[in-house]
């Protein structure tokens, strides 16, 4: 039997044998203990003026009343659960209560506990924070994976995954925040303006624990990265770099060695009963009109594997918990962004209301959520404005853009054909019509998930630039992953440990090191040079963030598309709207001189253009030359 399947049957059975309030009674006799409080602390001034307490300790359930003398601050309820090492304490802050420590006392009969908690004020303007939008380029990096730049936190004491760095599959390597942190001024000067890692929060696994998506303490950064304000200062370091920080946080599950599991608060905490019941991952269930409703259930309450245990969002406390939680990061690290694990597998209803609660809260903030389908109805329905069916109302901004990267690959990868190649991308854009603002998805050619691009196009450094001046100038939000830029290659099927490896350079002793450029291949450098060249380009192009964007149809290997001056710019009087920058792809095996008299709306006489990489000048009046598999991104005058 399970360390966790004991403790739920024990806690049925002594609930059967004595009940509840015999439970509490029997408790009475020993002193109420409080091992932690959750949230550690709160803000003055946020838009929901209550915030609810997990209160952990032996007994502590017994707790008649809590009290505190602070002016602003009432409790407003008390909550007891089948486990009567919990106790929930709703409060209520008003907008002008004062910010400082405040004496909670937890009271039974003439015994009480005090514990000290904190309300801090709010930084100015927090409310307001912008998010990442299409001004932006999203950098995803493993921190394990990245830079060590703390080799004495490898590992700690209680961890049993210790730093096994010739382990490629499954150990830990070392990277830590400081490793990121170190490099700030690098990943600035490639243009990158947001970072995403992969979970920071505790992972106290047995193995496998470098990935960070099985957390055993969601208010805790793992100390193997570094302390919670580490995490703090690296957030604000990045913004004087202008790059902000996005944090990946999963909602639809935690890891078997989460603190919760040796003392549960309540049997329903989790779902399936507390037992593993794995999900068949029908993705399309939520949304089919025709999918039985045992599917449905199934994909939402069933769990990834034994070792990842499913959150039961429909137990209220449960859903608190996880929205505070959320809220709680934004605020204490200065967050300006976002992402969310395996988003469609957490119950529906509460991702409505987390989604709601969090941009009440940030208005202006962006989120984020991971549904990898490679069908845009699946996608659709978690987005703010889409009407569905079956009621589904999100306040989700964002979603991945896991269709188009499938169009992407498969273009690249496929010969060229009626319905096939370059065809794949140009037809998957009418998909644009589910979307309510398809401009705020977040477009990608990789991430830690998937085989590295590189590879994908069959280490084809001409089908690499297409996919990336693709992502970066389609009307999306563009995420790349780490070492992209260094032409780095995994196997072509999935493999985690292989597309997860080191970046050059971010341990002491590396033969090769991309931060510097010692020891990359001639083309790597020129992979790295070009990325750079186009990331930093992009970032003063309005008609790439803000500019429609107006395509033609494919032909003989090669396509065109252009993204026009947003309305309000100088050719605002202008119907159909100045074209700014026209990007030219040849996927051939040869060379092209591309006519351009087909685009001469687009293009009218006189045009000219600059390659924003080689800087070379076309009269697009002629042809226009294009190598084999190349691109040209050209600003027009």
């Amino acid at each position: 039997m399970t360390r966790m399947a004991w403790n739920l049957d024990t806690l049925r059975r002594a609930a059967a044998i004595l009940g509840l309030a015999g439970i509490a009674a029997g408790a009475a006799a020993a002193p109420l203990q409080i091992e932690r409080i959750e949230p550690p602390n709160w803000w003055v001034g946020m838009h929901e003026p209550a915030v609810q307490l997990m209160v952990h300790g032996a007994g502590i359930g017994a707790a008649t009343a809590v009290e505190t003398s602070a002016a602003g601050v009432r409790v407003q309820a008390l909550t007891r659960v089948a486990n009567p090492n919990y106790l929930f304490v709703d409060l209520a802050i008003a907008a002008d209560a004062a910010p400082g420590a405040l004496d909670l006392v937890f009271r039974r009969g003439d015994e009480a506990i005090h514990r000290r908690w904190t309300l801090e004020p709010r930084v100015r303007g927090s409310a307001q924070r912008r998010g990442f939008a299409n001004e932006d380029v999203i950098l995803n990096l493993v921190p394990d994976r990245f830079a060590n730049g703390d080799p004495s936190n490898d590992d700690q004491p209680g961890f049993a995954d210790r730093a096994r760095r010739a382990d490629i599959s499954a150990g830990r390597h070392g990277g830590d925040l400081k490793g990121i942190a170190d490099h700030l001024d690098d990943l600035a000067k490639m243009g990158y303006t947001f970072l995403w890692p992969t979970p920071l929060v505790e992972n106290n696994q047995p193995k496998y624990s470098y990935h960070g998506y099985a957390a055993t303490d969601t208010y805790r950064i793992d100390p193997r990265l570094g302390s919670n304000d580490d995490y703090r200062a690296l957030v604000a370091r990045a913004a004087s770099h202008g790059i902000g920080m996005i944090q990946d946080i999963v909602l639809n599950h935690i890891g078997s060695g989460h603190w919760w599991l040796r003392d549960l608060p309540e049997p329903d905490w989790l779902t399936s009963g507390g037992r593993f019941t794995p999900t068949r991952h029908a993705r399309t269930a939520i949304s089919d009109p025709y999918a039985a409703q045992a599917d449905r259930e199934n994909f939402t309450a069933g769990w990834f594997g034994p070792e990842m245990p499913d959150m039961n969002q429909r137990n209220p406390r449960v859903a608190t918990y996880q929205i505070q939680n959320t809220l709680w990061w934004i605020e204490y690290a200065g967050l300006r962004g976002v992402r969310v694990d395996t988003y469609g597998y957490s119950d529906t209803a509460f991702l409505a209301e987390w989604s709601r609660r969090v941009m009440a809260e940030y208005p202006r903030i962006n989120l984020v959520g991971e549904e990898w389908s490679p069908n845009p109805l699946v996608v659709a329905h978690w987005l703010r404005g889409h009407v569905n069916p079956d009621g589904h109302v999100s306040a989700m901004p964002s979603m991945m853009d896991f269709p188009l990267n499938d169009a992407l690959r498969r273009a690249l990868a496929g010969e060229e054909g009626w319905n096939a190649g370059l065809n794949v991308i140009y037809e998957a854009m009418v998909n644009d019509l589910q979307y309510p603002q398809p401009e705020n998805l977040v477009l990608f050619e990789g991430n830690h998930d998937m085989p590295r691009l590189f590879s994908a196009v069959g280490e084809d450094p001409g089908l690499w630039r297409i996919a990336l001046a693709w992502v970066l100038t389609m009307p999306r939000i563009p995420q790349l992953y780490y070492g992209t830029e260094i032409l780095l290659t995994s196997p072509t099927q999935r493999d985690d440990g292989a597309t997860r490896q080191d970046f050059p350079g971010g341990w002491p002793g590396d033969v090769v090191n991309a931060f510097t450029g010692a020891g990359l291949s001639p083309a790597q450098r020129e992979a790295q040079a070009f990325l750079r060249t186009l990331l930093n380009w992009r970032k003063s192009q309005p008609a790439i963030h803000h500019g429609r964007l107006v395509h033609y149809a494919p032909e003989n290997g090669s396509y065109v598309w252009f993204r026009l001056e947003p309305a309000g710019g100088a050719a605002a009087a202008d119907a159909t709207g100045r074209a700014r920058v026209m990007v030219a792809v040849n996927k051939g095996r040869a060379a092209l001189a591309l006519e351009t008299s087909r685009f001469a709306a687009q293009l009218p006489a006189g045009s000219h253009g600059r390659d924003v990489i080689t800087g070379e000048r076309f009269d697009l009046g002629r042809p226009l030359p294009l190598p084999a598999r190349s691109v040209r991104v050209l600003e027009l005058q």
